[in-house]
């Protein structure tokens, strides 16, 4: 994975845009240093309301404002500002569920309301966008961290998505999205991926796999015929859609959401033929 020129520059540019930032763990590929203080990340004085320890490094919840904000090993991860490009990630899989394509009509079959895997949690945009649509089914989310999943059950950001736990097509999976793609036997009609700032840009090494060949393979495995995986990024990626079609998928393309500054933020989108 190259590096990216100029990294922090980029974080102050995601801290202006639709709620992601640069991050990493430090000593990884990709890695960061921490947007504590970085000029640019906003005027408000952070107030930490939570700190955890887990399997995977700290984990901290900050009120920003009126913004909340999660930072992982001291960097900055996500914030509740905008959330245009993860609700982009639900929708766009959902349009190209039922827009037919040269290879055959779109998943699922007639009759059923199509299934989602949502991973992460992160601050809950994805997941509160899916539940308010009524044309999704099964709507499971795959959270690691055992903090996120508490600051959404009994915490501040059970603003965002209380009304989607409470729905009862919703499902939180305790696990980590890389194993869960490579051992589950359940499949979905869409997969939409959000755990990293990109397959060229991950939070923590371990995720890189995700976006392997082996990695992709699972994650059609995961699909039924004709599904769909859609994948969230901060900057487009061209290898990354030559490794999706060498995966055996079809209907590659990328949408675009603009940013306040700097490339636009990114949903690839892909096909399990049927």
């Amino acid at each position: 994975m190259s590096p990216l020129p100029d990294p922090t520059a980029r974080a102050r540019d995601r801290a202006d845009g639709p709620g992601h930032a640069a991050s990493g763990t430090p000593g990884t590929p990709g890695a960061l240093t921490s947007l504590v203080g970085l000029p640019g990340a906003g005027d408000e004085r952070p107030v930490t309301l939570d700190r955890r320890d887990g399997p995977y490094g700290e984990v901290v919840l900050r009120e920003r404002g009126e913004r909340l904000e999660i930072i992982a090993n001291g960097c900055f991860l996500m914030d509740t500002s905008d959330g245009r490009s993860e609700r982009l990630l639900v929708d766009a899989a959902l349009a190209a569920l039922t827009t037919p394509t040269a290879d055959g009509p779109p998943a699922p079959a007639a009759g059923r309301r199509p299934s989602v895997l949502i991973g992460g949690l992160g601050v809950g945009f994805s997941l509160a966008h899916a539940a308010a649509d009524p044309r999704w089914g099964r709507i499971a989310v795959v959270e690691r961290e055992e903090a996120v999943i508490d600051w959404h059950r009994n915490g501040p950001l059970a603003r965002i998505s209380a009304t989607a736990l409470a729905d009862p097509r919703t499902v939180i999976l305790h696990t980590d999205l890389v194993e869960y793609v490579r051992t589950a036997t359940d499949s979905y009609d869409a997969l939409c991926l959000d755990i990293d700032n990109g397959p060229d840009w991950t939070v923590t090494e371990g995720n890189e796999s995700l976006y392997s060949p082996e990695g992709l393979a699972a994650c059609r495995a995961r699909l039924n015929p004709g599904g769909v995986l859609a994948v969230w990024s901060a900057r487009p990626s061209p290898v990354f859609g030559e490794a999706l079609r060498n995966a055996g998928f079809t209907g590659v393309k990328q949408e675009e959401v603009p940013v306040a500054r700097g490339v636009p933020d990114v949903v690839h989108l892909a096909v399990r033929t049927a």
